[in-house]
């Protein structure tokens, strides 16, 4: 098997689920054609988008093509932003920037700050991130996208009217969780893919209705695509998905946030 895809197969009524990372890849700069670069990367890998596709982006293209860097040397920081500083023993500037995407602190202890996002769901430092920047740039951090919907729905239009096919497109982001350790990809901004999928009434493998059940489709393809993308230096920040097992339609990032008088983690 090639080492550039990556196969799950599921049980035998449903069709694989192939994920092939987008190898070859520009760097990308700020004002770049995003959707044009997928669809060159997709080419070379010998694909053709069907109905049903979904391609995965990592943020950070995203955010880099939409130019959402600022420059500590351009932030001024507020006094609460200096008191936070010096609580997690963070530069003010970079505590002025997270506060800037962010709609509340939730906690805050040396080296971490964790907020709820503007976009409404909990993270470290509001996502903001300074790695894999170019290196001319030291004092340069990357946002993430300012609406993330919007992007993966500019994108899939794009990669739909290029190819005729009805897909999905998904952001996501590498996400800490209140009850386990290590981060996964997670779902920020998706256009044309369930984000849950409700199976509640199903029947099990004996015959029996679930009664609670709702799959985090999108989380749960995010995760994997992060697994196919890679962390670091390896990283490839584009993965086609075919097989995706559910119904396409249209969705948002909502669907996926618990409100806040269910969350028993604040």
């Amino acid at each position: 098997m090639a080492p550039s895809v990556w196969r799950a197969f599921a049980k035998s009524k449903l069709p694989p689920l192939v994920l092939t990372p987008l190898q070859g890849l520009p760097w990308v700069q700020p004002g770049d054609d995003l959707p044009a670069l997928l669809l060159a990367a997709i080419l070379r890998q010998g694909l053709t988008l069907q109905d049903g596709d979904v391609v995965v982006l990592a943020q950070k293209i995203v955010s880099k093509a939409e130019g959402r860097y600022r420059l500590l040397s351009e932030v001024t920081p507020s006094l609460r932003a200096v008191e936070l500083g010096a609580e997690t023993e963070k530069d003010p500037r970079l505590v002025q920037l997270i506060l800037d995407e962010s709609n509340e602190v939730l906690r805050a202890r040396p080296g971490l700050l964790i907020v709820e996002h503007r976009l409404g769901f909990v993270s470290a430092n509001a996502g903001i991130d300074h790695s894999n920047l170019p290196g001319s740039a030291e004092d340069a951090y990357l946002l993430l996208p300012q609406d993330p919907d919007a992007s993966a729905s500019r994108v899939r239009s794009t990669l739909q009217q290029a190819s005729g096919a009805q897909l999905g497109v998904l952001i996501i982001d590498s996400h800490g969780r209140a009850w386990r350790e290590g981060t996964l990809g997670t779902t920020i901004g998706l256009s044309g893919l369930p984000g849950l999928v409700d199976l509640r009434g199903t029947p099990d493998l004996a015959g029996r209705p679930l009664r609670v059940t709702q799959l985090a489709a999108a989380d749960e393809l995010a995760a994997a695509a992060s697994l196919a993308m890679g962390q670091a230096a390896e990283g490839c920040p584009a993965v086609h998905v075919r097989g995706f097992p559910y119904a396409l339609r249209e969705a948002s990032l909502n669907e996926l946030l618990r409100p806040r008088e269910r969350d028993q983690f604040r």
